[in-house]
């Protein structure tokens, strides 16, 4: 990736960092989400096309969204149990 459109790899360095914040907090564990997302990153180091990095980029938005409603679904799931009428 070091010859393409240096936006581009502000924005894979951009969602990278965020999921890796998201982590903090992954039910199985920070160092597996760790260790799962730079394998998922490294996997992909061989892209040079911006199309390609672009629907790559999309995608982790997507993991993005989906490790949020795990979030708010647990945190949701937490509060219900606490404050529910017995």
């Amino acid at each position: 990736m070091a010859s393409t459109n240096p936006a581009l790899r502000l924005e894979v360095k951009r969602i990278y960092k965020e999921l890796l914040y998201m982590g903090r907090d992954y039910p199985q564990g920070y160092d597996y989400f760790r260790n799962r997302l730079h394998k998922a990153f490294f996997n992909q180091r061989h892209l040079t096309d911006e199309e390609a990095i672009k629907k790559g980029i999309e995608r982790a938005e997507f993991v993005k969204k989906e490790i949020e409603a795990l979030y708010f679904l647990k945190r949701y799931r937490t509060l219900k149990h606490r404050y529910a009428p017995s």
